[in-house]
């Protein structure tokens, strides 16, 4: 969400005198600057200022509660625009800020509302268009979150964000052709546009080059970067040397990957190459369709040593004989799902006593607000100081008979490994899920529990917790019959 400007109605006439001489709409305009620059407590401390002079100052609550939103609160955001829009209605860009708040935070019914009023007052705004795409999408309406992206592109036709929404829409659809070229778009979005710096070598359009490098650049999240990196050797057999620029958490489990010469966690440490490429461009430049995934796992090997420690490690901590289960409940709290996909430790408690069984957390960090709830597992200590990177993790993994995972990085790192594992999948999920199934053809050994509504997440995990209980229950059957 972006501090678009609140006050783009004209203020009532009489104005209330800020202290200092400067008026309300000047101090607003001070905020929005702040705001914008994401110095939001200042921002926040201006609006407060101006709701002390005129404590029902319509712009001034609007922009508070867009302000409260971007720092993490918006139930508060929620608050702050309802009072706004009650004061002064008619203003769509307080309607689309609101609609996105009530989307994040599972009222779907307002959302749609207030998104589709923003398009009433503006019908050719491509912004409120994306917005209002993305409710739909929650609600399973594809069809009109297409005429929505539609007709935002056909009003902006660069409009990045719009380009990335489509892309999502139609891969999720198993769509891959249009999917993947509308994919690339995200490389302007603004948080695609911070993902490498300017670059002084070709872009790489999946041509041989013989006699020259390539460097392949992780330039999304841990997960995608995990997911794309299937696609290693294939881009490696078209090059003379292959360069992987990834992070140094990354760097011990790629590093092995067949084709690559050599991996760099510092761009001043790249050497001299004739190309580059995002790893998240190769399914498009490989042409991927749904048949063509190349999903033979392993793709990703741990080290034997490191594996070796961890069967020892775990030996001495865990009671023999009995199956462990890994566990990641929570992301990246940057991610921009984050809040959809992340769970606090205790929403995993009904796992706890689905049956004999001991649990290995994988989380990395520890939350602090979870410690209190891994005493309620049985066997789990806090690892994540020795998982010092992926590498050290997929050791781990590797001595485990099955991930139980929230969609992170945890859960694309296991079925690349080829282990067991399953995923609880947030409404909406991600494109990568595809729609309405329970298996993935980027990992044969996942299985996907899916939540049926935003934000709830009983209905899956009691599924899960039915299927753990005849995992573990097949599991005595047969060890007693051998």
């Amino acid at each position: 969400m972006s501090a678009s400007n609140p006050a783009s109605q004209p203020a009532p006439q009489a104005q209330p005198a800020m202290p200092g001489g400067e008026t309300i709409d000047q101090a607003l305009t001070r905020a929005q600057q702040a705001a914008q620059a994401k110095r939001l407590n200042e921002a926040s401390g201006i609006c407060a200022d101006v709701l002390v002079v005129s404590p029902e100052h319509p712009a001034a609550l609007a922009l508070q509660g867009i302000v409260a939103a971007m720092a993490g609160d918006p139930e508060k955001g929620v608050v702050l625009l309802r009072r706004a829009i009650q004061l002064r209605p008619g203003n769509a860009t307080w309607y689309a800020h609101l609609s996105s708040l009530c989307r994040s935070t599972y009222r779907m019914e307002e959302a749609l509302a207030t998104g589709q009023e923003s398009i009433r007052l503006d019908p050719n705004n491509p912004e409120h268009l994306v917005n209002l795409s993305l409710i739909f999408v929650d609600v399973d309406d594809r069809e009109r979150a297409t005429a929505c992206l539609l007709r935002a592109l056909g009003l902006k036709h660069d409009h990045a964000d719009g380009h990335l929404a489509m892309a999502q829409t139609l891969l999720a659809q198993g769509d891959f052709d249009p999917g993947w070229m509308e994919y690339e778009w995200r490389n302007l979005t603004e948080a695609g546009k911070a993902t490498m710096p300017a670059m002084t070598s070709a872009t790489w359009n999946g041509m041989r080059i013989p006699t020259g490098r390539l460097l392949l650049v992780g330039d999304q999240g841990y997960g995608d970067t995990i997911q794309f990196a299937r696609y290693i050797p294939m881009a490696a057999a078209r090059c003379q040397e292959l360069i992987l620029g990834c992070s140094a958490e990354m760097g011990p489990l790629l590093e092995n990957i067949p084709g690559v010469a050599k991996y760099c966690h510092r761009w001043t440490d790249v050497p001299g190459h004739a190309a580059h490429c995002r790893l998240s461009s190769l399914p498009y430049l490989f042409r991927t369709q749904m048949d063509t995934i190349p999903s033979q796992v392993p793709y990703l090997k741990a080290n034997p040593s490191r594996i070796a420690h961890w069967r020892e490690r775990l030996a001495a901590t865990l009671p023999p004989g009995v199956k462990r289960i890994g566990l990641a409940w929570t992301g990246r709290p940057t991610h921009p799902n984050d809040r959809r996909r992340s769970m606090p430790l205790s929403g995993l408690a009904p796992l706890a006593d689905a049956g004999p069984a001991v649990f290995v957390s994988l989380q990395k960090p520890m939350p602090a607000r979870d410690l209190e709830a891994v005493p309620l597992f049985r066997g789990m200590t806090d690892l994540s100081n020795e998982l010092t990177d992926f590498g050290e993790t997929a050791a781990v993994i590797e001595n485990l008979d099955l991930v139980v995972t929230v969609d992170t990085s945890m859960g694309h790192l296991a079925g690349a490994l080829g282990k067991p594992v399953w995923i609880l999948i947030p409404k909406a999920a991600d494109w990568r899920w595809l729609l309405d199934r329970d298996d993935s053809p980027w990992y044969p050994s996942a299985r996907l529990f899916r939540q049926q509504k935003p934000g709830a997440w009983e209905e899956p995990m009691g599924r899960l917790r039915t299927a753990l209980g005849a995992f573990l229950t097949q599991t005595l059957e047969t060890t007693a019959a051998n």
